[in-house]
């Protein structure tokens, strides 16, 4: 059985950082690419981070470059996302998943996913 438990969200002001956790059970974790999603009230679920399996391409929303970073310890069966210069636009429910290459569809099923609120 799959399951994807996300962790470390919370609410921080602009401009602060944030990592976020997602440990991965009941699938080969080391032979997917894993991802993290971000959902806001009213709007739709979006990509906002991507790696391969082995860690050696990621890929990002252009909304999250230069501030997000991807990384993944296959050991521990898990994925995180650094957050710094947090905006509240940033604001949203941070899900991951994970599929066979870095944008193809999702394969797990969703989890409680994790809170973030940027605020001052």
């Amino acid at each position: 059985q799959v399951q994807l438990v996300e962790s470390g969200g919370g609410l921080v002001q602009p401009g602060g950082s944030l990592r976020l956790s997602c440990v991965a059970s009941g699938f080969i974790f080391n032979i997917y690419a894993m991802r993290w999603y971000r959902q806001a009230p009213g709007k739709e679920r979006e990509l906002v981070a991507a790696i391969r399996s082995t860690g050696g391409s990621t890929t990002y929303a252009d909304s999250v470059k230069g501030r997000f970073a991807i990384s993944r310890d296959n050991a521990k069966n898990t994925v995180y996302l650094q957050m710094n210069s947090l905006k509240p636009e940033d604001t949203a429910a941070y899900y991951c998943n994970f599929g066979t290459t870095l944008t193809s569809k999702a394969l797990g099923s969703w989890g409680q996913g994790t809170q973030v609120n940027v605020s001052s």
